[in-house]
């Protein structure tokens, strides 16, 4: 299967960049591209798009309004924030709108390719320790859990499966977890597409953003 791929970024020769390596590949198309938010969303909507790779500050609507707009489309495309620094409020924007991931402008093109083939198959999530730090440092941003409804919905999940999410928000992948929990990697993968289908989440970044709201894990530490 060939993974759509659709560039928003206002720079164009880092569009032209990313075209290129994206366009060596196989099992990649670039169908699309767009200078800005506003141009992305009228771009989506007559061109079907598997991932899209967005850059957070553009003019005329920036790419974390577009990724909420994008996001809240039904049969919405993944959305991979492309950010300048490591810690950027904006990636944390990105992935409270609904992004599936971010990386950073000057990946390296095995990175931002295993990372597109990640999301688009819903199968792991992009830098879940990076993720984690990102989480770290803007929580404090994030309003008083004590009241928020989201708990509500963690009791939804059986022990072991909020055992498993924990795990997930600190960052592990499926294999660590595996060995932490003496389970079969599948047997994990099993548990977080139920976690995952319970909390009607998209992907595994949702899962440690939610961790973090609910109050399962607290900003520097381990729940």
């Amino acid at each position: 299967m060939t993974i759509r791929v659709m560039l928003v970024d206002d720079q164009v020769l880092l569009r032209t960049g990313f075209s290129m390596v994206l366009a060596a590949q196989p099992d990649m198309e670039v169908v699309a591209e767009a200078g800005d938010g506003v141009e992305a969303l009228q771009v989506l909507a007559a061109t079907a798009v598997d991932v899209v790779l967005m850059d957070v500050r553009m003019p005329k609507l920036d790419g974390v309004e577009a990724t909420a707009r994008i996001c809240a489309r039904p049969d919405a495309p993944k959305v991979l924030i492309l950010t300048t620094f490591d810690l950027d409020e904006y990636a944390f924007s990105g992935l409270k709108a609904g992004a599936s991931g971010f990386m950073l402008k000057d990946v390296p093109p095995g990175e931002l390719l295993a990372a597109i083939r990640s999301v688009h198959s819903g199968d792991a999530v992009v830098a879940p320790s990076t993720t984690r730090r990102l989480l770290d440092r803007f929580a404090p941003m994030l309003p008083n859990t004590a009241q928020e409804p989201g708990s509500d919905r963690l009791q939804r999940l059986t022990d072991r499966e909020r055992e498993v999410m924990l795990l997930v928000a600190q960052g592990l992948s499926n294999g660590e977890i595996a060995a932490r929990l003496v389970l079969s990697e599948a047997t994990v993968k099993t548990h977080v597409g139920r976690i995952l289908t319970k909390l009607d989440l998209r992907d595994r970044v949702q899962v440690v953003v939610l961790a973090y709201e609910t109050g399962l894990v607290r900003a520097g530490g381990h729940g």
